[in-house]
């Protein structure tokens, strides 16, 4: 089974990148987590968009570090914190773009992939100039949770359905 590593986790009970990007910068240090508590068809215990029906489909968003590592050599800037680009869980050594449209099992939560989590204009502002376009096609994957469990931080099993 492939192992890949979960870097970081994020829950967030408030949106934090509101209002016009260029606003003040909101304290995110709150929304890091060791662990996160996924219950299926509901989304991430603790959540803004738990139990929303209009995030049903979309209530955990994965996010491949490599995009980020990539994305800020491109940009000719230091790495950046993986947690500002706002995803719930970013993994090293996944191929997330391709887990759109495929059910998945990483560290016993089964997700299915849905539509890709594309970056908003904040990625300029708390990124670097140009992340917003840098982003586009490698934003990450929006996910509904098909099983309860909880995803930690540190090495996790992820194992990809074959058959979707």
């Amino acid at each position: 089974m492939p192992e890949v590593e979960v870097v970081a986790l994020l829950a967030s009970p408030a949106h934090r990148y509101d209002g016009r990007p260029g606003d003040v910068v909101p304290e995110q240090a709150a929304d890091r987590r060791d662990e996160l508590v996924v219950r299926a068809g509901y989304g991430i215990v603790g959540d803004r968009y738990a139990g929303k029906p209009a995030h049903r489909d979309a209530a955990v968003t994965v996010l491949a570090v490599e995009s980020l590592e990539a994305l800020a050599a491109g940009l000719g800037v230091p790495p950046f914190d993986p947690l500002l680009a706002r995803r719930n869980v970013v993994l090293r050594g996944a191929d997330v773009e391709a887990l759109r449209g495929r059910t998945f099992t990483l560290g016993g939560v089964t997700l299915l992939g849905g539509r890709a989590a594309n970056p908003c204009r904040w990625m300029d502002v708390v990124l670097a100039p140009g992340a917003h376009r840098g982003m586009r096609g490698r934003g990450g994957v929006r996910c509904r949770p098909l099983s309860d469990g909880v995803l930690r931080l540190g090495p996790a099993e992820l194992v990809v359905d074959p058959a979707g």
